[in-house]
């Protein structure tokens, strides 16, 4: 099989093209390492690595075709760039889900990386619950609100690859991500900047928003959801939530967890959420399962340890 990720030099895209080179089949990234890191662990994946400006459409022009999977994971993430540039986010994620869709043939398969965010304002507004299934309004609380960009830019992605898919005969799946962690993710997320700081001998240890409450998923089941959905075909022209409905846990208890895997005791200072955090999430997999029979399978406690033992060797991202 031969498999595009667009975007594949990010967190989740080096871990899929590592799965896939395992699985033998023949793996190109494409990236323009603005984030993604071109590095010694990217280098020995075995994939074919191509630099390019997937918000430039020449770039598509010299693009050959003939894929049998197409992943569109490029984007502009994390809550730090989206709050600081949220003008970028919209034009970045827009432009590269819209050139891709004028380049896609008749035939084709695409896997559109999505997120919860996309209703994350329906949770706290009380009419979306949680566990949280597909089929509930999408809703953007306030679209001035710089967080909400990204949000705004996959939902609108959604719906191109959604009806462009109908219109065009090609396949799309749209799997929307909730909390995916794991090695090699950056340092932005709760899981990561938690182990760096308790690496750091931060005491007190600062944990803002330890009331709320999530469901991490590791990233190997993150990437196990989207190979079964790409080799599925029902999975066309669905929406599908990703992540892990089995261990919803309290922010607090996340810390309490990270410090006992660091091998520390600070005292803990509490604080509050940061601005626009939904204050519960948890996916419903109803729909995961019956496509694909997928179960998680990495515990939390796995999975920290696991992040946190890389992060203590490869220290902060640059």
């Amino acid at each position: 099989m031969r498999a595009l990720l667009l975007g594949g030099a990010g967190f989740i895209g080096a871990h899929l093209a590592r799965r896939l080179v395992a699985d033998g089949h023949d793996v190109t990234i494409v990236d323009d390492f603005s984030r993604g890191r071109s590095d010694s662990d990217l280098q020995e994946l075995g994939a074919t690595i191509v630099s390019g400006d997937l918000t430039d459409p020449a770039f598509y022009a010299g693009l050959e075709h003939d894929w049998d999977q197409i992943y569109l994971l490029a984007a502009v993430v994390g809550v730090r760039n989206v709050e600081k540039d949220p003008a970028r986010v919209v034009r970045v994620n827009t432009l590269v889900a819209m050139h891709l869709l004028d380049w896609l043939q008749p035939g084709e398969r695409v896997f559109f990386a999505s997120t919860s965010e996309v209703y994350a304002g329906g949770v706290d507004a009380g009419i979306v619950p949680v566990p949280t299934p597909e089929a509930i309004p999408t809703m953007i609380s306030d679209i001035t609100a710089p967080r909400f960009a990204y949000a705004v830019s996959k939902l609108l992605g959604e719906a191109a690859f959604l009806h462009t898919a109908r219109a065009r005969g090609f396949d799309a799946v749209v799997g929307r991500f909730h909390n995916v962690y794991g090695p090699r993710m950056g340092a932005d997320h709760v899981i990561p900047e938690m182990s760096l700081r308790a690496r750091g001998g931060e005491d007190p240890f600062r944990v803002p928003g330890a009331d709320q409450f999530r469901a991490f998923c590791h990233v190997d089941d993150a990437v196990e959801a989207m190979v079964r959905l790409m080799a599925t075909p029902a999975a066309a022209g669905q929406i599908v939530h990703i992540g892990n409905d089995r261990e919803e846990t309290n922010i607090g208890d996340l810390a309490k967890l990270v410090l006992r895997v660091a091998g520390v005791s600070p005292a803990i200072e509490t604080a509050g959420a940061p601005p626009g955090s939904v204050r519960r999430r948890c996916p419903d997999l109803s729909k995961l399962r019956e496509l694909t029979a997928f179960e998680p399978t990495v515990t939390l406690e796995e999975g920290v340890r696991t992040t946190f033992a890389w992060y203590a060797e490869h220290g902060r991202p640059s």
